[in-house]
Formats: structure tokens, C-alpha cells, sequence
């Protein structure tokens, strides 16, 4: 019997693997894919999210410096700098390599394999054959092992289906800062990621195609100019629900453990410090305890999201909603730093 077996080797699974791997615990990772997988990402990495992945010692991509975020829409425009330190724009495959790596330094065991079968007892939980003191859940979004534990927790009927798309562009980025663009639909959010090449990743309730997502944002489609460099790439709906985020022996981090949307773009950030905090509650003995860390972690993220995804939802709202951040600078820079 290992002490932990981590399901899933996306960048949530292999910080808790490497948390628990520096804290002496034999952990094994299962994943059903090998190598970098990429996913629709909006690849900006908060400053909280740099500093977690240089706590694990993981080596990161140059990528490009984030300073701030940036709300546009037609002439009015909000911009907010992260303070302390910079965010930075990193490909989800080369994040995702630079993880993996790290985790081979680091000793952890990786498994080709998926974590079903979940049984547990009083002194342990057995899944995909091998059998651990703790399972920590970190597969994804749609996770699988949350809705076999029966944690899983529809949305409200009156919550807005939103759902994301996202692509590169081969040029050169024309910010530092990642761009919200706005429109009566949804929105594009622009994520410099080299200096050769941008991503820009579309959010909306309706159900179309990028390039038709693409044509509500007439200034930003004339921008980028360049032929994609990348396929499309989907992924929703984004608001998943659950009604805990432990069973037992089992805790959920990441995406699994529930999300609202990708509207504040704290996505790889939230993972990470969802996974230390399962991590230390792990070796702690005290699995209850982190629903309530887990909780307080993501409050303002959660609560900020929700808000925003609902003025979304009234046209007459958002449209008001650059012009207020821009009318009051001090509120908009409070809002971006409390959650960077």
C-alpha cells in the first residue's frame, strides 16, 4: 500500500504529487494520456501561480511577462497591475512539460491508467487496482471520480451554460497585460504566450463557432491579422458543481473539485493551492478540514466570478461595466489584486 495515489497528471495532479512527494509520502500518479496534453486554457498564470510553481522547484518556460489585466470594450478600457510580482503567459503543453519534468526529478512515480473502481474502508482506498492511505482526484473538469462518489451537484436551472473555445495567432503580442475584450455575446480574452505567438480564447453562452464568436469583435479580429498557428479547441460547460470535495479517503482538487467559469482567469492558480492545501490536510490526518481550506481559498475567486458571470447574462449590465471600471480605477485594481 502507497500513501497517496494522485488520479490525474494535469498540472493540479502534479503539484499535489510533487507536495506530497516532499513530504516523504511514496506517491504514484495515474493518468489515462502520456506526454504534454493540451486543452482549451486561457494560459495566463496569476502571480500567486508563479510563486507556487517556483515553491515546487519547477523550472518555467520563458513564455511572456504578464503585468496586469486589461478590460476593453469599443473606446472605454480598465486596466489593473498585479502587485506584488508578474503573472506570465506559458502554452498549457509547455506549463504541462515543465510540470512533468519536475515531477520525474523529483522521484514521482508516473502510471499509464485510469483511477476507477473506487473502494474504500476504514484505513484505505483502492482505485485502478492499486490501493493507497489517500486518493487525490485531480481529473479534470468533467472529473469522472467526482460523479462516481456521487459529489457531484447540478447547476442552478436559471445559471447560464458557458462554454469556451481558444486558438493562437503567429505574431507578435501587442500588450503585456491580458486583454478582456467585451461584447453584447461573451467575451475574448487575449494571452500573450511568446514572443512570437498569441492565444486568444473565446467565452460565451451561445453555441457557435470560434470564428463566428470571433466577428462580435470586430477590432480585435482586424488585430490579429495572422493566420492561426493552432486548431480550435473547446471545452464546457464550465460551471461544474459538487457537493463536497471529500468522500471518505478521497479528496478533490483542481477543476474537480468544482468551478464557476474561466471569466477571472484563475484556472492553474486555484489548482495549484488546492492541491497544497490537500496535501497538508493529508498529512495532517485530518481530511474534513479541507472543505473548510478549500472554502476560503476560493471564496473571493468564487464570489467575484459568479458576480461577473451574472452581469454577463444582462446585456445592459455588461455593457456599463468597462465604463465603471474605467470611471473607478482604484475599485477595478482592488478587485484584480484581491484575487491574483
Amino acid at each position: 500500500m502507497i500513501d497517496v495515489l494522485v488520479a490525474g497528471g494535469g498540472p493540479a495532479g502534479l503539484a499535489a504529487a510533487l507536495h506530497a512527494t516532499a513530504a516523504g509520502l511514496e506517491t504514484v500518479v495515474l493518468e489515462p494520456r502520456s506526454g504534454a496534453v493540451d486543452k482549451a486554457c486561457g494560459e495566463g498564470v496569476m502571480p500567486s501561480g508563479v510563486r507556487a510553481l517556483a515553491g515546487l522547484g519547477v523550472e518555467l518556460p520563458a513564455g511572456h511577462p504578464l503585468r496586469g489585466i486589461r478590460y476593453v470594450r469599443g473606446r472605454h478600457s480598465a486596466q489593473a497591475l498585479f502587485a506584488p510580482g508578474q503573472g506570465r503567459g506559458i502554452r498549457r503543453t509547455e506549463l504541462h512539460a515543465a510540470l512533468l519534468r519536475r515531477a520525474a526529478e523529483a522521484g514521482v512515480t508516473l502510471l499509464r491508467g485510469r483511477a476507477d473502481g473506487v473502494v474504500q474502508d476504514a484505513d484505505s482506498v483502492t482505485a485502478g487496482g492499486i490501493r493507497a492511505r489517500w486518493l487525490i482526484a485531480a481529473d479534470g473538469l468533467h472529473s469522472p471520480l467526482r460523479r462516481a462518489l456521487g459529489l457531484d451537484l447540478a447547476p442552478p436551472s436559471r445559471a447560464p451554460r458557458r462554454y469556451g473555445q481558444r486558438r493562437h495567432y503567429r505574431m507578435r503580442p501587442w500588450t503585456d497585460f491580458v486583454e478582456v475584450h467585451w461584447s453584447r455575446g461573451g467575451e475574448a480574452y487575449v494571452t500573450p504566450v511568446a514572443g512570437d505567438l498569441v492565444g486568444v480564447a473565446v467565452l460565451s453562452a451561445r453555441r457557435c463557432g470560434y470564428e463566428d464568436h470571433l466577428a462580435a469583435f470586430p477590432e480585435l479580429r482586424a488585430r490579429l491579422g495572422a493566420e492561426p498557428a493552432t486548431a480550435v479547441r473547446g471545452a464546457g460547460p464550465l460551471r461544474q458543481r459538487a457537493r463536497a470535495r471529500t468522500a471518505g479517503r478521497v479528496l478533490l482538487v483542481g477543476d474537480a473539485a468544482g468551478y464557476v467559469d474561466a471569466l477571472t482567469g484563475e484556472g492553474i492558480a486555484l489548482g495549484l493551492a488546492s492541491a497544497h492545501a490537500a496535501v497538508a490536510c493529508v498529512r495532517a490526518g485530518r481530511p474534513e478540514a479541507y472543505e473548510r481550506r478549500w472554502r476560503a481559498l476560493t471564496r473571493r475567486h468564487r464570489a467575484l466570478t459568479a458576480a461577473l458571470v451574472e452581469v454577463t447574462a444582462h446585456p445592459a449590465a455588461a455593457h456599463a461595466l468597462v465604463p465603471a471600471a474605467a470611471a473607478l480605477p482604484a475599485v477595478f485594481t482592488a478587485a484584480v489584486r484581491s484575487l491574483q
